[in-house]
């Protein structure tokens, strides 16, 4: 059914100058289900517009939790858009309907050169269709995602970069909230093509990022990735006492990581010191889900 047929009843229910729904708010981080109940709570009411930028998002929980074909006949069930249809539901249609060719949530054998070619036409899209219209979290969104249609190194970095730039050029609050995200994911890359001190360096702006957003998990995550790769580097000492700071400050919070007891467990076997390795291994089988 086309959104067209949808349309008459969902504009009868619209309540005149109702506030547009704010999308990131109604997400419940970690959690699809509950998001896509609160995404459809929100369609109650909701002007036409609203409503088809809402069932975007409630597409893309179903993508989260692999149901790419479900997510994909809900977006298809919209097109063609109507006439008056918002850059923002073109966007976002867009965009949610490359991801449910390729994406982080793929398994690798599904994504075949068929997968990336429709991938990267739909996120091309969003590209061309944000960018227009100085949606700039979207344009960020749609180019960090062409990372997942080409991931060699080399490219990855490239995309990583060609957002970065629209987020530091934005004024737009939610575009710069990508920064982060943004630093990580060049770091990544760099680190994966073998650039290890550009890499750190990357880790340490995503740090920075974070912290001044306000984001303390990701900014934990950031100083995990930034002792790994003084680990790769072979500056052992250096990353032993970054992850052993890491631990006492997740221990303080109340928030202990496997991980960084892994990274310890590593890093103790390197410098010779079995006793301390096999206590970070212990701790980290304490504290991997079961």
């Amino acid at each position: 059914m086309a959104v067209s047929a949808l349309l008459p009843a969902v504009l009868a229910a619209a309540p005149l100058g109702a506030a547009p729904p704010d999308l990131d708010a109604l997400w419940v981080r970690g959690d699809a289900a509950a998001s896509e109940r609160r995404l459809r709570e929100a369609q109650h009411g909701a002007a036409p517009d609203d409503w088809g930028r809402l069932q975007t998002q409630v597409a893309r929980t179903l993508g989260l939790r692999g149901d790419f074909d479900g997510a994909r006949r809900l977006l298809a069930a919209m097109e063609p858009l109507p006439a008056g249809a918002s850059p923002e539901w073109r966007a976002r249609l867009a965009l949610e309907t490359g991801r449910t060719w390729v994406s982080a949530a793929h398994a690798p054998d599904a994504i075949t050169p068929a997968a990336r070619a429709e991938a990267a036409r739909r996120y091309g899209e969003a590209i061309s269709v944000a960018a227009a219209a100085g949606l700039d979290a979207l344009h960020i969104d749609a180019l960090h995602m062409m990372a997942f249609v080409e991931p060699a190194p080399a490219r990855q970095a490239h995309w990583a970069r060609a957002a970065l730039a629209v987020a530091e050029a934005s004024r737009q609050p939610a575009a710069r909230r990508w920064e982060g995200s943004l630093r990580l994911n060049l770091g990544l890359a760099l680190q994966d093509g073998g650039d290890l001190d550009a890499a750190g360096a990357s880790f340490v702006a995503a740090r920075a990022a974070y912290e001044r957003d306000g984001r303390a998990e990701d900014a934990a995550v950031a100083r995990w990735m930034e002792a790994r790769v003084r680990r790769l580097q072979g500056r052992l000492a250096e990353a032993l006492a970054m992850q052993q700071a890491l631990a006492r400050a997740l221990d303080d919070a109340g928030t202990p990581d496997p991980f960084v007891f892994e990274e310890l467990e590593i890093l103790h076997r390197a410098l010779g010191d079995p006793a301390a390795a096999q206590a970070a291994a212990a701790r980290r089988a304490a504290l991997a889900p079961r």
